[in-house]
């Protein structure tokens, strides 16, 4: 796709985004990161699933990429799909494909964040083994209404030659207030699941996600941080640097399960895709420099 050059320079291309999901968690942080870098943006105002409102947010704002952060995941958890699933389809599957395809007829590059909640440890990729999914690899999770939705559009979706997929997984970022932060949810929970799990960090990898825009980086992305952490390994450096006196325990898939709706997977993701990144950290170390040590100093965030 040709980049309009700006006005002020010869190298530094004109960009101007298009944000979809200004309510959710990914589309509030992508605002602020814009805005330090000086980059122009506009959240959408159409629906994800009525075309013609799309259309006509492209033609107002003129945008040379758009990212789609809008989504159905379930208040307060996946569960809500389960007993949703016309609201889920509609959502998840219909709206992400409509705005693929209208971005695709305008020229336009689309950065459509995805889930990885849709592989679990197997033969071939056992718990503990560091062997990852890769991108190319047929997802083997349906468990929740939600992960099959996921694994549904992204088959679809990948056929577009305009967009590119970042599959997130379990995410985090510093707000320890954010009630949909991993690492609050853990630390309100009385036991966890003790599984090694691959994980987003968004204060480190959302900004990347705004550099393979301006690359125009397309395909599937497993969009996580390198390597796997258990909840309890999360939840050992939370009482290391937050909170000195919490206590949980831990239970196993089959006590979960009772307390669960829909099923829930594990699985490491391999991230090595993004080795164009180089800077980019591993899953503790990642934790520790965006999360934990900016915290330290503020930890009464729950009464």
């Amino acid at each position: 796709m040709d980049v309009p050059v700006d006005d002020n320079s010869t190298s530094k291309p004109s960009l101007k985004f298009l944000i979809y999901g200004r309510t959710g968690w990914i589309g509030g942080l992508l605002g602020p990161i814009c805005d330090k870098q000086g980059i122009p943006y506009e959240y959408g105002r159409g629906r994800l699933e009525e075309r013609s409102s799309l259309m006509e947010d492209i033609q107002n704002v003129k945008p040379t990429h758009v990212f789609n952060a809008a989504g159905v995941t379930g208040r307060p958890n996946v569960d809500w799909c389960e007993s949703h699933k016309t609201e889920t389809i509609r959502v998840n599957v219909a709206g992400t494909l409509n705005l693929a395809d209208v971005c695709g007829e305008n020229g336009l590059l689309m950065i459509n964040f995805a889930s990885a909640c849709i592989y679990e440890y197997d033969a071939e990729h056992p718990k503990g083994s560091g062997v990852g999914f890769k991108e190319e690899d047929v997802p083997n999770f349906a468990g929740s209404f939600y992960s099959k939705t996921k694994a549904m559009v992204e088959e679809l979706v990948k056929e577009y030659d305009n967009v590119c997929i970042l599959r997130v997984r379990m995410p985090i970022s510093s707000d320890l207030n954010n009630q949909r932060n991993l690492i609050t949810k853990l630390s309100l929970y009385d036991k966890v699941v003790n599984i090694p799990n691959s994980m987003t960090v968004y204060d480190e990898l959302l900004p990347i996600a705004v550099e393979m825009a301006k690359w125009n980086l397309t395909g599937v992305w497993n969009f996580t941080n390198p390597g796997a952490m258990s909840h309890s390994e999360i939840l050992e450096m939370y009482k290391e640097h937050i909170d000195k006196d919490f206590k949980w325990s831990n239970f196993t898939l089959e006590e979960q399960a009772k307390v669960i709706v829909a099923g829930r997977c594990s699985n490491e993701m391999d991230a090595s895709k993004l080795k164009e990144f180089p800077e980019l950290l591993s899953i503790k170390e990642s934790l520790i420099k965006y999360v934990f040590k900016p915290n330290k100093k503020t930890s009464a965030f729950i009464s």
